[in-house]
């Protein structure tokens, strides 16, 4: 079977997706999986064959390395870029260069993750033999071009992934464990960066407005864990000189510092972290995956749907949250209930 999953990003999402597709992995090892994304979250799919990947050297049968990863390939998507220049003749050029890559590949199966216009017509491209998507996608109109609609029912979007993927080759598939890429380079950047000595990472971002809890608290949380603990405080930068990550280090009183860093480097950074704090954002999810304790913010986002799965966690959320997807930019009023010393709190028992 030659499979392809479509799940073009965000990072969390992609995360979310992952599990499935592990399952499936296991399940089928001979199969050829690929997947279609946005290049700038490819750094989290470990790609069969990689000798980069310290990850992937295991000793099988007769001495040989066995280097089976995630997906045996991905296809570059950037749908950013081009919604940015989407009649250039650049743009036009490399969709219908991916449409010829995709048909030429003759997919078995398609199945796409994600549920939106784009996911849909990428997928699209495929032509495959049979195309597989949700019967209820975040984006109505994206059901028109699946050949096959699967309903969905379980609470967490992971299972969710599981029910999809599982009833497009019609087996039960449970989430499994995920490995994320490990290699040298970013080793060593971390080693330059954060050493060896325990440190909390933080990560003030959050997709939209309404969902991202004060970076000035964040702050304070970094200060009052120095004071207490002695341990140091790492803030996540997603860009060059955030102001949000600024806002975080200026409120810390000395105890929290920022760190720029690509996706490869923070999914070492995060290995490396004693616990991550977070709101419903892909640094969050990241840590669920690499199986490190968080404590997780959450406002108009529902946990039981989008919360850290499979690690040991601490959730907040206040009873007067309200669970809407609106992307508002002012923060949502329930969450701002939460208070830096509920995080510490959380934080201090996620560290023992």
């Amino acid at each position: 079977m030659k499979v392809l999953i479509v799940r073009i990003g965000a990072m969390g999402d992609v995360l979310h997706a992952m599990p499935a597709v592990a399952a499936l992995r296991e399940r089928h090892p001979r199969w050829t999986i690929s997947w279609a994304i946005e290049p700038r979250w490819s750094d989290l799919l470990q790609i069969s064959g990689d000798p980069q990947d310290l990850t992937q050297g295991v000793v099988v049968a007769g001495g040989a390395i066995a280097r089976q990863g995630l997906v045996d390939r991905w296809y570059s998507v950037p749908t950013g870029a081009w919604g940015k220049r989407p009649l250039a003749p650049g743009t036009v050029s490399e969709v219908l260069g991916l449409r010829r890559l995709l048909r030429a590949e003759r997919f078995d199966l398609c199945v796409d993750l994600q549920g939106s216009l784009k996911s849909a017509m990428v997928g699209g491209f495929a032509r495959s033999k049979s195309y597989v998507g949700p019967a209820m996608p975040r984006e109505s109109i994206a059901r028109f071009w699946y050949g096959k609609k699967i309903d969905v029912s379980a609470a967490h979007v992971i299972e969710q992934g599981c029910e999809l993927l599982g009833a497009a080759v019609a087996e039960t598939l449970a989430p499994a464990r995920v490995t994320l890429p490990m290699n040298e380079r970013t080793e060593q950047w971390a080693d330059e960066t954060v050493g060896q000595e325990p440190f909390v990472l933080v990560s003030p971002g959050g997709g939209w407005g309404a969902k991202v809890w004060p970076a000035e608290r964040l702050g304070h949380v970094a200060a009052q864990l120095g004071r207490t603990t002695g341990i140091r405080t790492v803030v996540n930068d997603s860009g060059n000189g955030s102001p949000e990550a600024l806002e975080v280090v200026t409120a810390s009183d000395g105890f929290a510092r920022s760190v720029l860093c690509s996706v490869g480097q923070l999914i070492t950074l995060t290995r490396r972290a004693a616990v991550v704090i977070a709101g419903d954002t892909g640094p969050l999810h990241l840590a669920a995956a690499l199986a490190r304790p968080v404590v997780a913010i959450f406002g108009p986002t529902d946990p039981a749907r989008n919360g850290p799965y499979g690690t040991r966690s601490r959730v907040l959320r206040d009873a007067e949250s309200v669970t809407s997807h609106k992307r508002v930019h002012t923060v949502e009023s329930g969450m701002l209930k939460i208070s830096v010393e509920e995080v510490v709190a959380a934080a201090q028992e996620m560290l023992g």
